[in-house]
């Protein structure tokens, strides 16, 4: 059947199993947003305040559901807007497709009204972008961006679509949802040279990153973890990828990671290292990590292998599916010192751990936790409230952590946690701060018309914590540009001004109340929870340091 390339666009779209696509209409994708009204009832639209909220709610949604996300934006500053979103997808391997507009291809070169080189911009931050100047290529190219997107290391593609193509009529013909190229394990003579090298192991350590929730190996972790007698650690964006409370689980490890964890992969003589990166926030100084370690780096993406540490063995395969062979070459192995000293670091901690009364931020997220059930995605923003949240969340399934973890970028969480809620059907929870909160708040709009479940968990310092708390340690506490309180934005009032419920607390009890309120709610409900302006994100390590600068109080 013929059709016109916007109604292809929306065809293709739902041919792919997209159930919803946020975006934000304008002069250069008028023809698509036609397209969407006449397929409404096939295809979600959710407009959101801001193409960079839409750009985020993708990415969101595409963390907690392990579908491939989608965005639309116009040309021009509404292709720009997603640049922030689209590179924060990017780093973190998310699948995502984002599809621009731009002027027709007759006018293009030319400096047009909102006319924007968007390949050009996106080059260095997608898998790959398409500019599509023809009709008669563009529905193989929305599968082809599918494809790519789920395939391999996942991440971003764009697809830049002028207005005549989507004007022009085509014949269409539906196809079934592309699959993503099939996964291979690493070579077998590299899954014998990593077995031996475990096998002699006595103090082995196994780390995993977001690489092992894309290739949905937490079994096989955890089958080699009872096997080999290991202790388990994660990145921060290995967080949910074994439940918080699973006995050998750590946590969280590098600058602001758990004692426990940061503590045991230094003193670990094998590293077992699974779909993570090795950036600086895990290493500190590359030349004094883990120098006692063997490292056995197993990576779906060959140029992750060596780029920061050099392992004894990169084995360039998918995680799980290496996993299943590794397995049966693994012997059964007891490490009773290991285990006493993990057993001695795990204490050390307990002693070092935060055990003060009131609105800590150990104690919220301890109270947040009695609300959550196995299935609630929780998504922060960036700063100290992302790290407390890290470090003290109570997670069951894979997933429900979202949260930007290579770009660090502020103004995440609103979209992510919309995203999210839409993808699973679930309640969500966005962990934020009143700094990044103040970047897309916006969106506060977006959950109100959508009537999104959604509980915004605001830690309220009234500056921008994380910087500040940098400039105390390392700056001579010149408070330059970080206190927020100046401001004196009332965020129930605003909460409310965008009709969404709120309210205040001051202590635990009043706190207790709020969530309860919240997690009752239908729509969004935002908690402005008041906590010190000195409170720290401990341990530290410093920037550029080792463990042997490791910061676990003040006056450390």
């Amino acid at each position: 059947m013929k059709l016109s390339g916007s109604d292809i666009i929306v065809r293709t779209l739902i041919e792919q199993g997209t159930d919803v696509v946020f975006g934000y209409p304008g002069g250069q994708v008028i023809n698509i947003y036609d397209s969407l009204y006449k397929y409404q009832g096939e295809l979600k639209h959710v407009l959101t305040a801001h193409e960079q909220g839409a750009s985020h709610a993708a990415d969101g949604y595409a963390r907690a559901t392990g579908k491939v996300g989608v965005c639309i934006a116009t040309s021009g500053p509404g292709a720009t807007n997603l640049v922030t979103g689209i590179a924060t997808a990017y780093i973190d391997s998310v699948p995502l497709v984002a599809i621009t507009g731009n002027v027709p291809t007759t006018i293009i070169g030319t400096d047009g009204f909102q006319e924007i080189d968007i390949t050009g911009v996106t080059l260095p931050i997608t898998k790959h972008n398409f500019f599509v100047g023809s009709i008669d290529k563009l529905a193989d190219t929305i599968r082809e961006a599918f494809r790519l997107a789920k395939s391999g290391r996942p991440g971003p593609v764009l697809i830049d679509v002028p207005k005549d193509v989507q004007v022009a009529q085509w014949e269409y013909e539906p196809q079934e949802a592309v699959a993503a190229e099939e996964s291979f394990p690493a070579k077998d003579i590299r899954i014998q040279q990593a077995a031996d090298c475990i096998n002699a192991s006595q103090r082995p350590f196994l780390y995993f990153g977001g690489g092992l929730i894309t290739s949905d190996a937490q079994d096989e972790l955890l089958q080699i973890a009872e096997r080999i007698d290991a202790p388990i650690g994660c990145s921060m964006m290995g967080i949910s990828g074994v439940p918080t409370d699973y006995p050998r689980f750590l946590g969280m490890q590098g600058m602001h990671g758990h004692y426990a964890c940061s503590t045991a992969m230094h003193h670990a003589d094998c590293i077992i290292a699974l779909g993570c990166r090795f950036n600086d926030r895990v290493t500190g100084d590359r030349a004094k990590f883990a120098v006692g370690a063997k490292i056995v780096h197993i990576d779906i993406d060959g140029a992750e292998l060596g780029k920061t540490v050099t392992p004894a063995h990169g084995l360039r395969g998918d995680v799980k599916k290496t996993l299943q062979k590794l397995l049966p070459l693994l012997k059964e192995a007891k490490h009773p010192q290991w285990q006493e000293t993990i057993n001695r670091f795990l204490e050390e901690e307990q002693q070092g751990m935060d055990s003060r009364e009131g609105m800590t931020p150990r104690n919220v997220i301890g109270l947040l936790n009695q609300h959550l059930n196995e299935n609630t995605p929780v998504a922060t923003d960036v700063g100290q409230h992302q790290m407390w949240a890290a470090q003290y969340l109570n997670l069951k399934n894979t997933r429900r952590f979202i949260s930007s973890g290579g770009l660090g970028t502020m103004g995440f969480g609103m979209g992510a946690a919309m995203g999210a809620a839409l993808g699973t059907k679930e309640r969500s929870v966005l962990v934020t701060g009143d700094g990044s909160f103040g970047m897309n708040l916006n969106e506060l709009a977006t959950a109100v018309v959508n009537r999104i479940p959604l509980v915004i968990l605001l830690l309220n310092n009234g500056v921008l914590g994380m910087v500040r708390q940098w400039q105390t340690l390392f700056f001579d506490k010149h408070y330059s540009n970080t206190t927020l309180s100046d401001r004196q934005t009332d965020f129930v009032k605003l909460a409310e001004a965008f009709g969404a419920q709120a309210s205040r607390a001051l202590t635990l009890d009043e706190l207790e109340d709020a969530l309860t309120k919240a997690f009752a709610c239908d729509g969004p409900y935002l908690i402005d929870c008041a906590i010190d302006k000195d409170e720290f994100v401990l341990p530290m390590l410093p920037p550029g340091g080792s463990m042997d600068d490791i910061i676990v109080r003040i006056g450390d």
